[in-house]
This record gives structure tokens, sequence and C-alpha cells, in this order.
């Protein structure tokens, strides 16, 4: 065998192994990304269905306090209250989307990066 054909046949090997090592950290990366996906989605089912329960619970709420109402005050009052705990409920909700979306953001960026962080793809 020449030296040439020797290098090149060496060289062939690194490559594979090279491409190799890629294709695992790849893979890695990918299944890593898979199972944040998977966690993100169950535990935003959790909270869909919590925050589902805690809307018929505050709608419950809101019926029992306008049927014990007597009077324009009570009634505003009772709508108030459920108002107020509305508004603190969609801005929980809010902060808990954009918490899920920067999950999905990242680990999205984690397989688009091979999951890699600042290190380049070997030479």
């Amino acid at each position: 065998m020449s030296r040439y054909q020797r290098e090149f046949a060496e060289a062939s090997k690194t490559a594979q192994k090279k491409i190799a090592e890629t294709e695992k950290k790849i893979g890695d990366a990918t299944r890593q990304a898979q199972d944040e996906f998977a966690k993100t989605f169950e535990e935003m089912s959790r909270a869909v269905m919590s925050r589902a329960t805690a809307e018929i619970e505050l709608g419950v709420k809101l019926t029992q306090k306008l049927g014990a109402a007597r009077s324009l005050p009570d009634v505003v009052s009772a709508y108030q209250e459920w108002l107020s705990e509305e508004i603190n409920a969609r801005s929980e909700d809010a902060r808990q989307f954009m918490t899920n979306s920067q999950k999905f953001i990242t680990a999205g960026t984690r397989v688009l990066s091979n999951g890699q962080s600042d290190q380049r793809l070997p030479q």
C-alpha cells in the first residue's frame, strides 16, 4: 500500500470517527430536547387543568355571592372581587406562558446548535 493510500485510509477513518461522534452528540441533544419538550407539555397540561378547576371555583364563588347579594353595592362588590381575581389569574397565566415559551426556545436552540454551547464542530 502506498503512502498516499495509507494517509487517505487514515484520514477516512478519522473523518468517519468524527462524523460518528457528531451524530451521537446530535442524537443526544435531540433526545434531551424531546425530553424537555415532553416535560414542559406535561407541566402545561397540569397547569391548564389546574386553571380550569380554579376558573370553575371562581365562577361558583361569584354565583354564590350574587345569590346572597341583597343590594346593588353587594353585587358590585362581588363583581369587583371576581374581576380582581380574574386579572390576577390572567397575569399568572401570562407569566407561566412566557416561562414555558422560554423553555421551548432554549430546547429548540440546543437542538439547532447540535447540543454545543460555545464549541465549534470538530475540524
